[in-house]
């Protein structure tokens, strides 16, 4: 290690005074201008990774969903999965090293991790369309090469893009080219011989009302319709031209705020979504004939693809396992259509991708979806192989033909982490082979009414939880409140949990109707502000 370099280029990027961040599930996160330091140290353990793991990694920039001002880092790990939890603290030790500091650290993560300083490293690098993007990843970019890392700038990208490239270099283009045109060769392809399979397939047109976020997505989206087919129209909104990204609109706005963005013209009945501002998430949506809008989350999502999914494995005839991963804000409806009408098992996680990744991960078939509209599809090796070994020689019509839909589900998934762009055509391929309009999806199972609330507090870690954040543990008497307060409405359930980056906890509370929805998240989230420390006036209802 080049000591002097080191030095040299530290000094161009020093650290504020006094800022100390966390490395999250979402990476880093904070203010644009806070995180020069933090890109240029992100960029020294992308190497570090790199030579420890000998594969390529990724780093994204981008604070997805949160406004233009804001921005961040996330590693993306060898097969495009999530930073390793063993290394997310060495990612904050680093980040909140003092400038002197900074050898020592980097040397007991080598002694720590057993880095080989001779390996080669290799590093991709991607980014959104904030106006900080540009200047951030050229500090990663620094900060890999004074570690004598190689790298290769994508440019602009979205999240699940830069996670597939990570992927594909890494398995050797088994999964696919690493290139943009690469990924839209095989999705486009994979997409184009699903839907010529649907009943309506030439003789009419799909027609799709998609909410960029004024982000990366409308960038790619226009690059990638070339490859659609014609039998299927897009029509971009919120394209970054005009507004700020997330301003109003994109898929956290629309299920926070339950309306459609501003931006977008809705008529009666017509298909519309949103991705987030790095196209990670997606959320559909419509108005209906008396104006009412309706919200189709990530629960109804997963829904819609567990169905096709189940019916396809079932036509085939083996003896693959299935499962969806929820967490506990998944809406009750949704969990007892899977479990009761669907048949297929359904587990609870902790909130957070990774947990929901990581569940997924133990069988053949695993669905997951947070409510937000982040989720994939995951197929076992076993699975897939099987799969693809019946579409090629299975003798039976029926069965070949359903085991090549599947194959073709396999290459438009993108099994690495959510992705809005193959989300969506899976959402439309399936709408079109099942012979399904938007509302007809929307009506598979009524949400319960639900609301979410926030309750600030002097310290959220006085709220410990257990059963997949379902319970309160401490502080003493809190879950006790909440059972008393469930006990009074019909089909009704409520937990609390601590925020991941800001002193507040979060309530959720869901019932038969939503005045008692309402009632109940009011009566835990006093329960939260005398129990676990609340700060200022007790919440108002």
């Amino acid at each position: 290690m080049d000591t002097e370099a080191l030095k040299k280029y530290s000094a161009l990027h020093p650290k504020p005074a006094g800022l100390a961040l966390q490395y999250g599930t979402a990476g880093f996160r904070t203010r644009a201008e806070q995180l020069d330091h933090v890109m240029f140290r992100m960029g020294l353990l992308a190497v570090l990774r790199s030579k420890a793991v000998a594969s390529t990694i990724g780093i994204m920039v981008t604070a997805s969903h949160n406004p233009e001002e804001d921005n961040g880092v996330k590693l993306v790990d060898p097969l495009g999965e999530m930073l390793h939890p063993s290394w997310e603290e060495y990612a904050t030790q680093l980040a909140n090293a003092e400038e002197q500091e900074l050898q020592k650290i980097i040397t007991e993560i080598c002694q720590k991790a057993a880095v080989n300083q001779h390996k080669d490293a290799s590093v991709f690098i991607g980014r959104d369309t904030r106006p900080s993007s540009e200047r951030l990843s050229q500090s990663a970019i620094d900060g890999v090469s004074v570690l004598g890392g190689q790298y290769h700038d994508y440019g602009l990208v979205t999240t699940p893009q830069l996670h597939y490239m990570v992927c594909c270099q890494n398995t050797r283009g088994q999964y696919g080219k690493a290139t943009l045109e690469g990924y839209y060769e095989k999705l486009s392809k994979a997409f184009t011989e699903l839907i010529k399979k649907s009943p309506s397939f030439g003789e009419s047109q799909r027609h799709l009302k998609i909410d960029c976020a004024n982000g990366i997505g409308a960038l790619k989206l226009s690059e990638m319709e070339p490859y659609f087919p014609k039998e299927v129209q897009i029509h971009l909104y919120n394209d970054g031209t005009k507004e700020k990204l997330n301003h109003l609109c994109g898929a956290d706005f629309v299920k926070v705020h339950q309306k459609p963005p501003t931006g977008l013209d809705m008529k009666p009945n017509e298909s519309c979504c949103s991705f987030d501002g790095d196209a990670d998430r997606i959320v559909y949506y419509y108005k209906d004939a008396t104006g009412h809008f309706h919200l189709i989350d990530g629960d109804k999502i997963a829904t819609l693809i567990s169905i096709f999914l189940k019916e396809l494995l079932a036509k085939v005839g083996q003896t693959l396992k299935m499962a969806v991963v929820q967490t506990a804000y998944a809406n009750g409806s949704s969990t007892r259509y899977l479990e009761q009408t669907l048949k297929v098992p359904v587990h609870c996680v902790k909130t957070g991708v990774k947990h929901l990744h990581h569940k997924a991960q133990e069988f053949d078939v695993g669905v997951y979806f947070e409510a937000n509209g982040h989720g994939t599809v995951l197929f076992s090796k076993a699975a897939e192989t099987t799969i693809r070994q019946l579409a090629k020689e299975e003798k039976d019509d029926e069965k070949r033909e359903a085991a090549k839909v599947l194959e073709n589900m396999i290459d438009l998934i993108n099994q690495t982490v959510g992705d809005a762009i193959s989300d969506m055509l899976v959402i439309e391929a399936i709408l079109a082979l099942k012979g399904l309009t938007v509302q007809q999806w929307d009506a598979i199972y009524t949400d319960l009414p639900n609301r979410l609330l926030k309750v600030q507090v002097a310290d959220r870690r006085v709220i410990d939880t257990r059963d997949a954040e379902r319970r309160a543990v401490t502080p003493p008497g809190l879950q006790e409140e909440i059972d008393g307060l469930v006990r009074k409405y019909p089909r009704s359930r409520a937990f609390v949990r601590p925020s991941g980056t800001e002193d507040v906890v979060r309530v959720y509370a869901e019932a038969e109707t939503q005045e008692t929805a309402d009632a109940l998240a009011h009566g835990v989230s006093l329960a939260v502000h005398h129990l676990a420390g609340g700060r200022g006036a007790p919440p108002q209802p």
